[in-house]
Formats: structure tokens, sequence, C-alpha cells
């Protein structure tokens, strides 16, 4: 799941370097942390949360086989 949400993320920001993502791994749910650069962040929520929330779209449909909770959290780093 982590490869997916790094694939999307990729495509959207410009410093793909600074890229990083954090996953606490539950008995039934994950939590997965994206962290981007300052300048990038607002590319990655979108308008009005708009694409963050087709990224949590998308790693719920994904995560359905899994019969496992995915939280997407998303943030900026230091």
């Amino acid at each position: 799941m982590e490869d997916l949400v790094k694939y999307i993320v990729e495509n959207l920001v410009e410093n793909k370097d600074s890229i990083e993502i954090k996953t606490e791994d539950g008995e039934k749910t994950c939590v997965l942390t994206i962290l981007v650069n300052k300048d990038d962040i607002g590319k990655v929520i979108g308008r009005d949360g708009k694409i963050a929330r087709s990224i949590r779209t998308i790693v719920k449909s994904a995560s359905a086989k899994l019969n496992k909770k995915y939280i997407v959290k998303i943030g900026e780093r230091d």
C-alpha cells in the first residue's frame, strides 16, 4: 500500500526526494502518514481537500481485499 501512495504523491509534487511515508501497523488498522516539503503540501491536499480525499478513496478501495482499514494522514516535513 505504501508503494501505491508513494507513486501517487510522486506524480503530484516537485520535490520527489523529500517525500517520506511512515507506516504504523496495528492489528486491524494501519496509519499511513505522508510527509512532504512545505512547498508541496498544497499540491497533495488540493483545493478544498479534493486530492487528499481522492488519495484516501483509492487507498480504501485497494485495501478492501486486505481486510484492514487504512488511515491516511498528510503532514509537513521538517
